[in-house]
């Protein structure tokens, strides 16, 4: 099966897909704000370059596309129908690269919180959930 867009055209939609600042990560931003913590973005230095970082309490927060990161939910479990080989290998890679910057952010005694796109819908579970996820004696929240 062909791609229903030429070569120049999908070049142009995919360049216009973000790696920062997209909605999601936009959103849990602005819901840790107004919940009161205070944060650090996608630091450079740490393993992944995780998307919020809060240096002191050592915790950090990844938020993924759910279809990037092959997430169980509906919008994760897409399968493209044109070039599905090379889709298959690119989002594989994806989710062999977290696992290990996950595992190498643990190894140096950071926690990781993963918030995947399809929980940023829910605003009210997803700030209960940040909320459990981040109290500890090492962040200040009002």
């Amino acid at each position: 099966m062909s791609d229903v867009l030429t070569p120049a055209q999908r070049s142009l939609c995919m360049s216009h897909i973000r790696s920062r600042d997209t909605e999601p990560e936009r959103v849990v931003r602005s819901l840790l704000h107004q919940l009161g913590f205070r944060y650090r973005l996608h630091s450079r230095d740490l393993p992944g370059k995780p998307d919020i970082v809060f240096l002191g309490a050592r915790k950090v927060i990844f938020v993924h596309g759910c279809f990037w990161h092959m997430h169980r939910c509906k919008y994760g479990r897409v399968v493209p129908k044109t070039n599905a080989d090379f889709w298959r290998t690119k989002r594989e890679s994806n989710v062999a690269r977290d696992r290990r910057n996950i595992t190498a952010l643990r190894k140096h005694g950071w926690t990781v919180l993963v918030v995947w796109e399809c929980q940023t819908k829910d605003m009210d579970r997803l700030a209960v959930r940040l909320r459990e996820s981040l109290a500890s004696n090492s962040l200040s929240y009002p």
